[in-house]
């Protein structure tokens, strides 16, 4: 007898529960039909955003035969809506000035709505480094050596995503669970899972009477292609290395990882990293920017 109480009060309930997913469902069905101008995209919750730091740091190398000092860039921009984005950048001394300047022309110019940002970041992105790398080609004359151009940058949206790019010996490289993930590296088996979004761009500049790759501007290397690449933070995503070839020439980009990834403060991290690549006695100068997400 108590077994059928029980299976009879089960039974209501779930009635119960089903005609309100109904009713609601109609409400919400009416609300979109006649309210789906008004339609804003809605925040996430904040336990669903991640709170970000940052740390960098620099070391002069040893070698006379040096090219330009890598330049750290960290800006921060707020919108209209509430959100908040964070660019961050090493870039060669060259390619900085024209990135930065063709991000804030026409991505933190304050024309662009959220949704507008949101959506053209990673296009934005790609058109930034193409068009500074443009620039440079345009004023190199035929008789100037090549030289390591690079960047890696980063753009965080509101803690939940990343937009972030690489070019030339300078990487970028997402750390998931302790594990390294190279920009424009083998594309990992979380790939289709995490939506990871991830292209190359090799591209072509146009000059005035001429065509050049736009690998032109760089010495021989394999990594001169641009990189690009957008995903969602998850609740994995530990940190973000951006670093100069100083750095990448003298360690892996597990072993940059492995050193740093117990540290929390970000500006420890960048130090540690920084000093053990002159330690290793690096011949390129050293700039590191450490993204932390906790």
């Amino acid at each position: 007898m108590g077994f059928k109480n029980i299976h009879l009060a089960l039974a209501k309930a779930m009635a119960f529960g089903l005609e309100r997913f109904i009713k609601r469902g109609g409400r919400n069905k009416q609300k979109g039909e006649s309210g789906s101008a008004n339609h804003k995209r809605r925040r996430p919750p904040s336990w669903m955003t991640r709170a970000v730091s940052h740390g960098c740091h620099t070391v002069e190398e040893r070698s006379p035969a040096a090219t330009a000092n890598p330049e750290v860039v960290v800006q921060r921009e707020q919108g209209e809506e509430g959100c908040e984005w964070w660019f961050y950048g090493v870039f060669h001394a060259r390619i900085g000035a024209g990135l930065t300047e063709y991000l804030q022309d026409h991505f933190f110019n304050g024309k662009l709505k959220e949704s507008q940002m949101r959506r053209k970041s990673k296009q934005t992105m790609k058109k930034a480094h193409l068009s500074a790398t443009a620039k440079i080609m345009m004023d190199t004359t035929a008789e100037e050596e090549p030289c390591n151009l690079g960047s890696a940058s980063a753009i965080v949206i509101n803690g939940e995503r990343l937009v972030i790019a690489n070019m030339g010996d300078y990487k970028a490289v997402i750390c998931k669970d302790g594990e390294a993930f190279p920009v424009g590296g083998t594309r990992p088996r979380w790939q289709k899972m995490n939506n990871w979004s991830c292209k190359l761009f090799p591209g072509s500049i146009k000059h005035p009477g001429k065509q050049t790759s736009a690998s032109g501007a760089f010495k021989d290397s394999r990594s001169s292609d641009l990189a690009v690449m957008s995903e969602r933070i998850y609740g994995n995503t530990e940190l973000v290395i951006l670093a100069s070839t100083g750095v990448w020439e003298v360690m892996k980009e597990q072993e940059a990882v492995n050193l740093i990834r117990h540290i929390e403060d970000p500006q420890k991290a960048a130090e540690c990293l920084a000093e053990e690549a002159s330690t290793r006695m690096s011949r390129s100068k050293i700039a590191c920017l450490i993204i932390r997400f906790d």
